[in-house]
């Protein structure tokens, strides 16, 4: 098989969680480009949907699913939608997550509330998720779950909570592939630098120029877009990546 074939997901079917815009939008669309039809999940339906049109313009079929992943009846209800519709699951990828509206501070002032809300968004909801698509994902079957490269960090001052919950993902991550393993299935994470995004807008706060600021001190001298999650995307749920599992695939234009 030549190399570039390796790539193709012809006849797959991904899941993808908070598909509707970012990093999930650029997922959803990576994996359709190379061949998949792609399952949307999100709570914002409007969003999902959006993005479900953009996966059918190019020509592949979609599905959007309304989804809270914090709720394992709905992410039941999700998997039976696929399901019904295309019959088969292969690829999942566990992209939900952030701040969920609550404001970045440090550790002594976090409310519970927000520590409950952020944790369960970012980890429980990721082992949620991992536990239906075990049931569910063939041999051969990929999944991927969405950490951070702040989860690498010697600390992190003014967002502990959210970098604490993804690199409990990153050790996750590591634990499902040798579990999973057992059932054929490989589990890997991307770990993503810094992207604009419309959370990150609103848990930092930050003015455009910030923004601008920070892409400038990145080594290659921009933030992190669509494309450069869809491409690792494609990579681990595609074969060109079959001798890959527990690995954390940290794309952030530098070290």
């Amino acid at each position: 098989m030549a190399i570039l074939d390796l790539f193709r997901l012809d006849g797959e079917v991904a899941v993808v969680t908070g598909g509707g815009g970012g990093i999930g939008r650029g997922i959803a669309l990576g994996l359709a480009e190379a061949g998949a039809d792609v399952v949307l999940a999100g709570r914002r339906v409007e969003k999902i949907e959006a993005v479900a049109e953009e996966v059918r313009s190019r020509g592949r079929r979609a599905l959007a699913v309304a989804t809270d992943v914090t709720k394992a009846d709905q992410i039941d209800r999700l998997v039976t939608a696929a399901l019904a519709e295309f019959g088969k699951i292969t690829t999942w990828v566990s992209n939900a997550g952030g701040a969920q509206e609550a404001k970045l501070d440090f550790l002594a002032r976090t409310t519970e509330e927000s520590w409950d809300r952020i944790t369960t968004l970012n980890f429980k909801a990721v082992w949620l998720c991992a536990k239906a698509a075990h049931d569910v994902l063939p041999p051969g079957g990929s999944l991927i779950n969405v950490s951070s490269r702040g989860a690498f960090t010697d600390g992190a001052p003014f967002n502990g909570v959210y970098t604490a919950s993804k690199a409990a993902v990153n050790h996750l991550t590591k634990t499902m592939a040798l579990e999973f393993s057992r059932r054929g299935i490989r589990v890997n994470a991307i770990a993503p630098g810094a992207v604009e995004t419309e959370d990150f807008y609103d848990a930092s706060g930050f003015t455009r120029e910030q923004f601008e600021q920070m892409a400038a001190r990145q080594p290659l001298k921009r933030l992190g877009n669509d494309e450069d999650f869809g491409a690792a995307a494609v990579y681990l749920a595609s074969k060109a990546s079959s001798w890959v599992t527990g690995s954390v695939l940290i794309v952030a234009g530098g070290p």
